[in-house]
């Protein structure tokens, strides 16, 4: 099926072109989103007479998308979800989760805008793409943690296996001063029971 681009669509063409596209991915995805439309001569001549208007139109929502792209590009947003020790999602993180969490801290996205090719299913630093503008594409950071604390410590660079580590060897540590403190305490009741049995032993030797 042959269609006229309104706008630039990646991997097929700039606005005005005219491209061939598998009928569903234009009923479903091209028309209805107003990227495009069937390649008719009555289209093409409409598409010729509000060309000059559409390259305008463009060019305003694209300086628009460029401004919120130096506020966005590189940001790190914090998702809070619970997970296994071993760091396995019990759910997913989707776009809706990511726009949710943009919007939250005071920028515009919509779920639609978020690129994620599958759900993320684990703890940890995710980096994903926002499409604000056909020609205006940053990257986002979704930093999934079980707390706050949590992402505090994933943010300045520890991954949750090294996290999991650390608590490992901390605890550790502390049960092996625990059987020291034991093992010091078990050695001063013995020398004082040394020390109180040692007189009478004298006095006996006495006698």
């Amino acid at each position: 099926m042959q269609v006229i681009l309104l706008e630039r669509v990646a991997k097929l063409g700039q606005m005005g072109d005219v491209v061939d596209v598998k009928p569903g991915f234009a009923r479903n995805f091209l028309l209805p989103q107003g990227k495009a439309l069937s390649a008719s001569d009555a289209n093409i001549a409409s598409f010729e007479a509000q060309k000059a208007q559409l390259e305008a139109r463009n060019l305003e929502t694209k300086k628009e998308a460029e401004a919120l792209a130096e506020k966005l590009n590189g940001q790190q947003f914090i998702v809070i979800r619970s997970a296994s020790d071993a760091g396995a999602l019990y759910g997913s993180v989707t776009p809706r989760d990511a726009a949710d969490a943009a919007t939250e801290a005071g920028f515009t996205v919509d779920k639609k805008q978020i690129v994620l090719i599958a759900p993320i299913k684990e703890l940890g630093l995710h980096s994903l793409a926002v499409k604000l503008h056909p020609e205006v594409e940053v990257e986002i950071k979704m930093n999934v943690a079980r707390s706050q604390e949590e992402a505090e410590l994933q943010a300045s660079g520890k991954s949750i296996q090294e996290l999991a580590a650390e608590e490992e060897a901390a605890a550790e540590f502390e049960i092996a001063e625990l059987f020291d403190d034991i093992g010091s305490a078990a050695s001063e009741d013995e020398e004082l029971v040394a020390s109180e049995e040692a007189p009478a032993d004298e006095g006996e030797a006495k006698a």
